[in-house]
């Protein structure tokens, strides 16, 4: 039996769903809660969590990891090779979509078994969480509200929340992260924290051997 690993998924798993939704950006590896999503899907007015389940996993952590993504996400995906296709019901939230993958004529096949509705767990704050300080910041701006330099990225997110439409917010955190710049935005958190006198952290240096 040919088996189809995480490594082979992936690439082909963001053409797929590109295709069904899309305008989307794509983040690997992303830490939330104590687990980590192996993918996390942006919309222009949601967040998707994508959790990964090839022929060579096991279901040892996904009663965890279910747990946190849907404290995150507003919409949640599993996507499984046919050897959990019996049983992978059994392991995940009834809101949450199921995509399978298979290998059909040297070409991996995709197919939603199950659409995924909106998550009734998830939690706004953790949600707002994953940005950080300078696109919360920008988020502050676009509405209108005061900086609150000295306080803390969750007094922040608090007071956003008080202020700002969940409606709104779903389409500008996702505008956030589809604009997100790996290299500027470490450039602005530097720079923020000079300003705000926070102690910066330094660059690690690399080594040529």
């Amino acid at each position: 039996i040919f088996m189809v690993y995480d490594k082979d998924i992936r690439e082909p798993l963001f053409d797929f769903l590109e295709m069904i939704y899309g305008k989307i950006r794509i983040k690997k590896k992303k830490q939330i809660g104590k687990s980590r999503a192996d993918v996390v899907m942006v919309v222009p007015d949601a967040l998707y969590g994508i959790e990964i389940k090839s022929d060579a996993d096991t279901y040892k952590r996904l009663e965890k990891q279910v747990y946190d993504y849907n404290q995150y996400f507003d919409y949640n995906y599993v996507v499984i090779g046919t050897r959990h296709a019996m049983h992978i019901e059994e392991h995940i939230s009834k809101w949450w979509g199921i995509i399978t993958v298979e290998l059909v004529e040297q070409k991996l096949d995709f197919y939603v078994l199950r659409t995924p509705s909106q998550n009734p767990k998830r939690n706004i704050k953790k949600k707002l969480s994953l940005l950080w300080r300078p696109e919360l910041v920008h988020i502050q701006e676009l509405n209108r509200m005061p900086k609150y330099k000295e306080k803390s990225k969750l007094f922040v997110i608090e007071k956003i929340l008080l202020m700002v439409s969940e409606e709104q917010l779903q389409e500008q955190i996702s505008e956030e992260l589809f604009q997100r710049d790996y290299n500027e935005i470490a450039e602005k958190i530097q720079a923020y924290r000079r300003e705000n006198n926070l102690p910066t952290k330094r660059k690690k240096r690399r080594y040529k051997r």
